[in-house]
């Protein structure tokens, strides 16, 4: 029963893994982990990076499915969808800015 209902999310996540940016994501996230293993990270640096690696590869899965379902909808030029990819590649961005932002500020209280 219980497997049943994580199916598609398993699939979902295995699914993700074939498209470049959310690979890209996880070799990032992949990075800041041995770089924070490198630094000897607190247990609370950890938590922030953590979060910020599920965040930015969360918002890397939804911006592509965002794309899907725009592609889905039309194959002509059409500046609503445009707008929509955008906002969800916009999306993406804040998130990754938001963890570069605290990767500094952990960077920077290691080397101070």
């Amino acid at each position: 029963m219980i497997r049943k209902k994580f199916e598609p999310a398993f699939s979902g996540l295995l699914n993700g893994l074939r498209h470049r940016s959310i690979l890209t994501q996880y070799v990032l996230g992949a990075g800041a982990i041995i770089a924070g293993l490198i630094l000897k990270l607190t247990y609370m640096e950890w938590i922030a990076v953590l979060i910020c690696i599920g965040m930015v590869i969360t918002a890397e899965y939804l911006n592509t499915a965002i794309e899907f379902i725009c592609n889905y909808l039309t194959i002509r030029k059409d500046d609503r969808i445009r707008v929509i990819k955008d906002i969800a590649a916009g999306a993406v961005l804040a998130s990754s800015l938001c963890a570069l932002t605290i990767a500094l500020m952990i960077l920077g209280h290691h080397l101070h």
